[in-house]
C-alpha cells in the first residue's frame, strides 16, 4: 500500500538533497523529521576515467548534465510537493578541481583525489619544504602534503601540463562549477575549501602561505562562505525551468565525509563515526580551536564551527572483496560462519593491506600489501582472516591519535556505518574486538543525504542541532577483552613490520 504524500500527511517543510558522489548522482526528498519521501529518489550513474599513468577524471560537462537530470527528474516525480520545498543542500566527492576559463566553461577535466599523477610533484614539495615546513603545512590547514591535495596538483599541473594551466582563469570544484552556473557568482563553502588543503583552519581563508609557493593566487580562488549564508535568486533560465526552487535557500555544497557524519549522527565529540564502504574513514566533530592536529589526521570543516577530525584509508571493503575472490572463497552464510569461529590471529600472518597505497595514518603513497608468516599449514580462510583484522589494525592506529582530543569527561560511542563493514557481522565483531568498544551499526541507508537534510533543517531554525533527530540504530557487537588483548599484539607486529618495510 502506498503511503498517502500529500502536504497534510507530511512533517514540512520539505528539504531537497543532493549528493554528487563517485559512482552516480542521487537526489532526495526528505521531510522536517529528517526522513525520506516516499518513492522520492532520483539516480544517475557516473563514471570516473582512470588512466594506467595513475589518472583519475571526470567530464565536469557530464557531472553537471547528471545533476540537473535528477533534479529535473525528482521535481517531476514531487509535483505538488515541490512547492512544499524549504531548502535545497548539496554535498559532492571532495578533493577534486578543474580548471575554468573567463566564461566559466571547463577547460580541464575534473581531477579527482584519486588521480596520483603528481606523485613526483608531491615528494619534490614534501623535499622542498623538510620536515619542519610540511609539519607547519599541516598544522595551519589541517592537511598533509599528498597527491589528494591540492599543492602538489597544481605543481603537477604547472609543470607537466602547462596547456591546461594557462587555458585555466579559475581554479574550481564541481559544486562551485554547478552554482555558478545557477547563480552567475562563484562561491565555495569552507567545507569543501578544507578538502584542498590550501585553506588556513585558524582564520578561514586561503592560505597566504601556501599561496607564495604556489603558481596560483587567491584571486583564482572562489570566494568562502558557510551553511549560514546560502545562495538564493536562481538566473533566469533556471528559476524558469525549476520554478520551486528559485527563491529558496540553497546552502554551498559541503564534503561528502561532512554530511555522512552528521547523517550518523555524529555531531560531536560524544560519537565518532566509522564508515566503510570501498575505502574507509573514521572521523569525529571536534571544535575548531584544537591546539593542533595529531600526526598523520586531518581537521577539515562541516562548517565555520565545527570541524571534523579524522583519517581515511585507502583499504576497505575494496580488499574484502579482492581477497575473495583472488582465494576463491565462497560467499554468504558459510564464509560468515567460518570467520566467527576463528582465534583472533591464531594463523599466524602480519599482513599490510596496502593493494592501493596508503593515506592514514602514514600517508605513503608508495606503500604496498605484503604479508609474512605464511607456511604450508595456511589456509585461504587464514589470509582473509588476516587482511580483515588488519584493515582493522589501521582503524585502531588511527583511532588511538582520535583518543587524546575529545573531552576526557565525556563518554563517546562509535557509530558503525558503509556497506562493506554492515554486510559482514563476523568483520563487525573484529573491528569491535580490535578497538575495545561497543560497536553500534547505523540502520540508516543514505547517512549522507540524511546528513544533508539535517544540516539544512538546522540552517532553517527547525532544529536546534542535527543530534535532535538521531538515526536508526541497529545491532550492537561488543569486544571481548581477551580477543582484544590478542588482537593488541598483532597489532604491535604489524607496526613492527611496517617500519621494516616502509620507515626502514
Amino acid at each position: 500500500m502506498t503511503r498517502d504524500r500529500t502536504p497534510m500527511s507530511l512533517s514540512l517543510p520539505l528539504i531537497l538533497t543532493i549528493d554528487i558522489g563517485t559512482s552516480s548522482t542521487r537526489a532526495i526528498l526528505y521531510d522536517a523529521k529528517a526522513q525520506q519521501v516516499e518513492e522520492m529518489v532520483a539516480q544517475r550513474s557516473c563514471q570516473m576515467t582512470t588512466t594506467p599513468d595513475g589518472g583519475a577524471v571526470f567530464d565536469a560537462a557530464e557531472l553537471v548534465d547528471g545533476v540537473v537530470a535528477v533534479v529535473d527528474e525528482l521535481l517531476e516525480r514531487a509535483g505538488e510537493l515541490a512547492g512544499e520545498i524549504g531548502a535545497v543542500a548539496v554535498d559532492t566527492l571532495v578533493g577534486n578541481v578543474l580548471g575554468v576559463d573567463e566564461q566559466g566553461q571547463p577547460v580541464t577535466p575534473l581531477f579527482t583525489y584519486a588521480d596520483t599523477r603528481n606523485a613526483n610533484a608531491t615528494q619534490a614539495l614534501r623535499t622542498a619544504l623538510g620536515a619542519a615546513g610540511a609539519q607547519a603545512a599541516h598544522d595551519r590547514t589541517g592537511c598533509l602534503i599528498h597527491t589528494s591535495y591540492l599543492p602538489s596538483r597544481f605543481r603537477w599541473l604547472a609543470e607537466e601540463q602547462p596547456q591546461w594551466f594557462q587555458a585555466a582563469r579559475r581554479w574550481v570544484s564541481i559544486g562551485e562549477l554547478f552554482y555558478f552556473q545557477l547563480f552567475g557568482a562563484w562561491r565555495v563553502s569552507y567545507s569543501v575549501a578544507s578538502w584542498t588543503g590550501l585553506l588556513n583552519r585558524r582564520d578561514l581563508a586561503w592560505d597566504a602561505e601556501w599561496l607564495t609557493l604556489l603558481p596560483v593566487t587567491a584571486e583564482q580562488l572562489s570566494p568562502l562562505g558557510d551553511l549560514s549564508t546560502p545562495c538564493q535568486g536562481l538566473q533566469g533560465e533556471w528559476a524558469k525551468r525549476w520554478p520551486a526552487l528559485a527563491e529558496i535557500p540553497w546552502l554551498l555544497p559541503i564534503g561528502d565525509g561532512a554530511a555522512a557524519n552528521i547523517g550518523s549522527g555524529c555531531d560531536a565529540p560524544d560519537r565518532i563515526a566509522l564508515t566503510m564502504g570501498t575505502t574507509g574513514a573514521m572521523r569525529v566533530v571536534v571544535g575548531p580551536e584544537l591546539k593542533e592536529v595529531p600526526a598523520g589526521l586531518w581537521l577539515y570543516r562541516v562548517d565555520a564551527p565545527r570541524a571534523l577530525l579524522g583519517g581515511a584509508t585507502t583499504e576497505g571493503g575494496n580488499v574484502f572483496a579482492w581477497l575473495k575472490t583472488l582465494l576463491q572463497l565462497p560467499h554468504g552464510d558459510a564464509l560468515e560462519k567460518a570467520l566467527s569461529a576463528s582465534k583472533p590471529a591464531a594463523h599466524g600472518l602480519t599482513l599490510l593491506p596496502f593493494v592501493a597505497g596508503e593515506r592514514a595514518p602514514g600517508w605513503r603513497e608508495d606503500a604496498r600489501a605484503a604479508i609474512t608468516g605464511l607456511s604450508l599449514h595456511t589456509q585461504p580462510i587464514d589470509i582473509l582472516q588476516a587482511g580483515l583484522e588488519a584493515i582493522a589494525y589501521r582503524f585502531a592506529l588511527i583511532y588511538q591519535r582520535i583518543l587524546p582530543q575529545l573531552p576526557s569527561d565525556v563518554a563517546h560511542e562509535i557509530i558503525a556505518g558503509g556497506g562493506g563493514l554492515l554486510s559482514s557481522p563476523a568483520w563487525l565483531q573484529i573491528m569491535a574486538d580490535v578497538l575495545g568498544r561497543p560497536l553500534h551499526t547505523l540502520a540508516e541507508k543514505e547517512g549522507t543525504s540524511r546528513g544533508l537534510a539535517l544540516l539544512a533543517l538546522e540552517q532553517l531554525g527547525v532544529i536546534p542541532r542535527p543530534a535532535a533527530l538521531p538515526p536508526a540504530l541497529g545491532t550492537t557487537y561488543l569486544p571481548d577483552g581477551e580477543r582484544h588483548a590478542l588482537h593488541q599484539e598483532a597489532l604491535a607486529r604489524q607496526v613492527e613490520l611496517y617500519g621494516r618495510l616502509l620507515d626502514g
